[in-house]
């Protein structure tokens, strides 16, 4: 029976060479010269430490961060923006967290919007991913279709088709 896995993952090296990128642009914007500002990728956690002298500094920051991880093929969602500035001395640090997986609620989200339209396929939650099983492979693009139409508030890949 054809398969199909949904998954939310960023590919490592890639976001690493969207911070490199941020990190040069930064570094050479006329705005931050002589402005402590630090760019740290935490690889193990999926976690991007940033620091600047103010929170107007942080936000251009984070506003370079993602169209320079959009031109990487990182979508916006992928980045976990909630987290509040705080002040640490003469500079406000902010802590940006990479989604790297489904979370379960975000999972029963799309299972349930799966399910509600009755088509004829089997979904389960599988750790951090939903895996698909249908009997014919137009069923799957439909699902497919289904998600990318629907607005999870995650980014989706779709991989591992077998058929």
């Amino acid at each position: 029976m054809p398969t199909f896995d949904i998954t939310s993952k960023v590919d490592l090296q890639t976001l690493d060479n969207a911070v490199n990128t941020v990190k040069k642009e930064i570094q050479n914007r006329f705005d931050f010269k002589n402005s402590p500002v630090v760019i740290d990728l935490n690889k193990k956690d999926y976690k991007i430490n940033l620091e600047a002298e103010s929170e107007m500094k942080l936000d251009q920051i984070t506003d370079v961060m993602l169209s320079r991880s959009m031109k990487q093929g990182i979508p916006a969602e992928a980045f976990d923006f909630s987290s509040e500035p705080f002040q640490s001395g003469k500079v406000v640090k902010k802590e940006v967290t990479v989604r790297n997986g489904i979370k379960q609620e975000d999972a029963k989200k799309v299972v349930k919007a799966i399910k509600d339209s009755g088509l004829k396929v089997q979904v389960q939650i599988m750790d951090d991913m939903v895996r698909v099983t249908g009997k014919k492979i137009d069923d799957l693009q439909e699902v497919i279709a289904l998600c990318k139409g629907s607005d999870f508030g995650i980014a989706l890949q779709y991989v591992n088709m077998k058929s």
